[in-house]
């Protein structure tokens, strides 16, 4: 794991299809606000912004899937998004993703793990 890996949440915290953990990255010279889901097993997060406009995509804390828990979807218009890896699937995130942060799970916790341009 990289030394400048940060713990987000625990493993058990984040279950498939259920309610993301939101988390803090500096980016660019400021903080941008991100998350954290699980979908199908697996771990992945994002810079919560929506690819339509820069607004939040969760319509209530840590809120990210749709009513089938198959999309992460922007509460303000409804686009949606693949939550394996935050492509744009439809409305009017104009084939604009989600921003992909790295996490790894290990050991029962999920870390983020910095880019370059990330702490």
């Amino acid at each position: 794991m990289a030394a400048d890996a940060r713990l987000i949440c625990s493993s058990g915290e984040l279950v498939d299809g259920g309610p993301g953990v939101r988390f803090t990255v500096h980016r660019h010279d400021g903080d941008e606000q991100a998350f954290a889901v699980r979908f199908r097993g697996r771990a992945a997060a994002y810079i919560n912004r929506c690819g339509h406009v820069p607004i939040e995509l969760d319509w209530q804390p840590g809120q990210f899937f749709d009513d089938s828990k198959l999309y992460l979807i922007c509460a303000t218009h409804g686009a949606l998004y693949s939550p394996k890896d935050g492509r744009c699937l439809g409305g009017r995130c104009q084939g604009r993703g989600l921003t992909p942060l790295v996490v790894e799970e290990r050991d029962g916790a999920i870390y983020f793990i910095p880019s370059e341009q990330e702490s």
